[in-house]
């Protein structure tokens, strides 16, 4: 889990010790590793009442081409600049690259955030 509280050290670059151990509620949620297969998701309650989707897995994609957009079927992640280790677990991130039905795509949208995956197809 991670916390985002205030710094560690002071200006002075003194360490500051915690004034009280973090509470439940700072904590933030692991990350979501959508990966390739059949469609799964998961809603998740997010602040002000609101509620996330969360794609736990997918195999379609939204593949924008020259201003048009089509569905995609997804085959494999070919490259992942947040995780080499992703590719061989064939999870994706927002920027990885994917072999598409339509050709290769980039990823644009944040799949664990927003339970689709939105890409541009790349020459």
């Amino acid at each position: 889990m991670n916390d985002h509280g205030r710094s560690t050290r002071k200006r002075t670059g003194g360490r500051l010790r915690p004034m009280a151990k973090r509470k439940k509620h700072q904590l933030g949620r692991g990350p979501t590793e959508t990966q390739v297969g059949e469609k799964k998701f998961k809603t998740v309650d997010a602040r002000g009442g609101n509620r996330k989707v969360r794609a736990i897995a997918t195999n379609v994609a939204s593949v924008s081409a020259g201003g048009e957009v089509k569905s995609a079927e997804i085959e494999d992640v070919i490259e992942n600049p947040a995780n080499p280790n992703y590719v061989r677990r064939n999870i994706i991130t927002k920027g990885a690259l994917l072999d598409t039905s339509e050709g290769t795509a980039r990823v644009t949208s944040r799949p664990g955030q927003d339970g689709q995956v939105n890409a541009v197809l790349e020459e």
